[in-house]
This record gives C-alpha cells, structure tokens and sequence, in this order.
C-alpha cells in the first residue's frame, strides 16, 4: 500500500511529534471523512507499506529526526512553496526561508526523493501573472538539479473562496496558458522538469509533462522499487494519481492558508486541534464507543520475486 502521511492536514509542520509516536509505536489509526464511525488500523511496518508519501509546506520541524522514518521506509516528498506572502499563507515562512528548508531536506533524503509544488496558481491585482513569472524564475534558479521535478496546478474555483478570499480573480484560459508558456520556458531554462497536477488543459508544446503526481514510476525510479502495473484510479476526474490511504484529518491544518481545499471553514482547524492528543493514535480525538474499528486493508503494488525475475528474462 502506499500511505499518504499529510494528504488531508499538514501533519509535518503541526504535529510531527504526534507522527514519529506513532512510527515507533507501529501503528495508526485513520477515521473516514465521509463515514466518521468507521476507524481503519494500518500497521506502520515496512512489510505492510511499499512506500510513505509526505506532504507539507513547512518540513522545518522535521528535518533532524526524518532519517528516524528514511532509514527503514521508501519514501517521497512533496514541498509545496508558492509566490503567496502572509496575506495568503499567515502560516507559512517566507519563500527563501522554505527554499532553505527545502535544499536542506534534499541533502537528507535524496534529491531524487523531493519535489517542489507550485500550487495552486492563483491571480489577485498583487499576484499578477507577471509576478508569477518573476517568483517562479527565481525559486527554479535556485533549486533546478537539486529536486526530481516541480509541479503545478491553477486554482479550482470553490463557493467557499467567495467568503475565504474575496479578492481572488477569476484565471482566464488565456491567462493559464500565457502562464504555463512562461514557466515552462524558464523549467527548459534551468533543465527542470515540470508537471501538471490533475485535470486541465495539456501543455506538452511547452514541454510539459502530463502525469500523476503520485504515480508508482515516480516512486519506484526514487526508491529503486519495481511496481506492477496497475491502473491509477486518481482521487477525482482527471487525477492520474495511485490510489493511496491517509493518516491525517481534514479540518486540521493551522497553516491558515485562505485558499484551502481542505478546511471547510478557518475557525475548525482551531478548534479540533484543541482536541489533538499526542498520545492518541487518532490525530484528532480518541475512539468513541460508537466507532467500528477494522484493520486497513494494507496489499502490496509490488512485483513478486517471481515477476522481477519473469521480467528480466523478457528482456534478455
């Protein structure tokens, strides 16, 4: 299986003790979004997970003890740093600050083990396309042959952003486009390979691949791992990425960020991180006599010895 440690929350920044108590304990629980009753147990052992997807906007408060995980589970990283200052992200350090944490987790885990998301793209009368341009040249500089890819995505517009985020200008397809034309030139510039993220427009005439961001070529070319093919099921129309099972909460993240998917609203995270125990082995809360708790179902995308071998021979 392959599980997604911060999918739903930003567990690396705000409750990375929780998440190395659970790794040396070996296990956790996850209750489902949609069915809060039902509890999944999934046992943090390298023989039940193939590999550990993270995903953060701040790997700061990890970066002395993540060898602790490195050293006994394949693993991939995904850093999102964007052009969005405090009046977008009150959370998050400033941009050359996080390119310092980023080039800093390279150097632990491996280069080919990181990448950099630049997501979502958004416009404001301050985020102009011309200053995307600018930022992104500037972070691409700095940490082209130091990460495996960058990947992107233009904002989905929610209900929710017209409270959350009013100033938020609608994103033409001719502003995408003149968008994925700039930085796509600036990702052949610096020899970085650039990426989609979910559904949209193909950009391949400027040299932009279309892909998953979770697919099991990237994680097996990363950890030297060879997967069977199978389908990738994605999370929503359009998404190319592997099925995956997740050990965080939404509603949860205190990164404050105004364009957020997973908060539905900015006073929850607040309030159920109140209910955090670091002790529990739910992120949020304990169990409730109510919950159903069942172990995860936790199956390998691994090729068999036999099927490595099998496939060595078609070759020769």
């Amino acid at each position: 299986m392959i599980l997604n440690i911060s999918g739903r929350t930003d567990i690396i920044n705000y409750y990375s003790d929780w998440m190395f108590k659970r790794f040396a304990e070996g296990y956790v629980l996850s209750r489902n979004s949609l069915f809060p009753n039902s509890v999944r147990r999934y046992e943090l052992s390298p023989d039940k997970i193939d590999c550990l997807i993270f995903g953060s906007k701040n790997y700061a408060p990890v970066l002395e003890r993540i060898h602790e995980i490195t050293e006994r589970f394949n693993t991939y990283f995904y850093y999102t740093i964007t052009a969005y200052g405090k009046d977008l992200e009150p959370g998050i350090p400033d941009i050359d600050t996080s390119m310092n944490t980023l080039l800093a987790l390279a150097d632990i885990v491996g280069a080919q083990r990181v990448a950099w998301r630049y997501d979502p793209i958004l416009l404001t009368e301050s985020y102009t396309v011309a200053r995307h341009l600018e930022t992104f040249e500037h972070m691409a500089k700095r940490l082209a042959g130091r990460i495996d890819r960058c990947i992107f995505s233009f904002v989905e517009m929610y209900r929710k952003h017209e409270t959350n985020l009013p100033e938020l200008i609608t994103i033409t397809a001719a502003e995408m486009d003149e968008i994925a034309r700039g930085i796509g030139g600036i990702a052949t510039k610096y020899g970085l390979i650039l990426q989609t993220c979910g559904p949209g427009e193909n950009y391949a005439r400027y040299g932009i691949q279309t892909s998953g961001c979770v697919t099991l070529d990237i994680l097996g070319q990363a950890n030297g791992l060879q997967f069977r093919d199978i389908k990738h099921k994605g999370f929503r129309k359009g998404c190319h990425c592997i099925e995956s099972r997740d050990m965080g909460a939404l509603n949860s993240c205190l990164n404050g960020c105004k364009y957020c998917y997973a908060n539905k609203n900015a006073q929850l995270p607040s309030e159920n991180y109140l209910l955090h125990d670091p002790d529990s082995p739910l992120l949020i809360g304990h169990l409730k006599p109510a919950d159903r708790l069942e172990p995860g179902l936790q199956k390998t995308f691994l090729k068999s010895e036999a099927q490595i071998k099998t496939t060595k021979v078609g070759r020769e």
